[in-house]
């Protein structure tokens, strides 16, 4: 497979966020990279600073932490997902949080550093990766929402609608933890559904 196929999926996402011009295209190719993460290994561990911006290509990751000495999810990206630790990358300090290949996974990795300084020169990618963080915050304060207005059993429930296709790959441990429930109480969830 040549370099080109590989980076068919992340500009498809890109079109659906905001169209980019194909030079601005070709410089997001020279400085970005496959990366391939077997299942359970940190893409980026706890303690790391983020200057990397990923997208999965294939495969699925999560954003995890340590509260009290449990793991806690607190996103998940499947493929045709960006995923970042953005407030490490925006701060350029350590981040208390990881990036994890929940399976085999195949990330596309965009050097954040690199693609802040191609923003004079392709106006387009700029407002393109405005867009994606602009989305991204959106998700953030919807996740913190449901958090706060609705039940785990709602929460489960917007799971299974938005990503069917995708649920029976995450591990029951970390569905809980990002429902902020244990495991018991996911069991008695999916039990009542059924």
């Amino acid at each position: 497979m040549d370099k080109q196929d590989d980076f068919q999926s992340l500009f498809a996402y890109f079109k659906l966020v905001h169209p980019a011009k194909l030079p601005s295209l070709q410089a997001i190719e020279e400085i970005s990279s496959v990366i391939s993460v077997k299942k359970n290994q940190d893409l980026q561990p706890i303690g790391a600073t983020c200057k990397t911006i990923y997208f999965v290509k294939n495969g699925l990751a999560r954003i995890y932490y340590y509260k009290d000495g449990n793991e806690v999810t607190e996103y998940f990206a499947f493929e045709n997902d960006m995923i970042i630790r953005a407030e490490s990358l925006f701060t350029g300090k350590p981040s208390q949080k990881a990036i994890q290949a929940v399976e085999d996974t195949e990330f596309i990795g965009i050097s954040s550093d690199l693609l802040f300084s191609l923003f004079d020169q392709f106006p387009d990618l700029e407002r393109l990766f405005r867009k994606i963080t602009e989305a991204a915050y959106v998700n953030t304060l919807n996740r913190i929402e449901a958090i706060q207005f609705h039940t785990a059993e709602e929460r489960y429930q917007k799971l299974l609608e938005d990503k069917p296709q995708f649920i029976h790959r995450i591990p029951l441990k970390h569905i809980a933890s990002y429902l902020g429930i244990t495991q018991v109480s996911l069991s008695r969830i999916r039990g009542q559904k059924s």
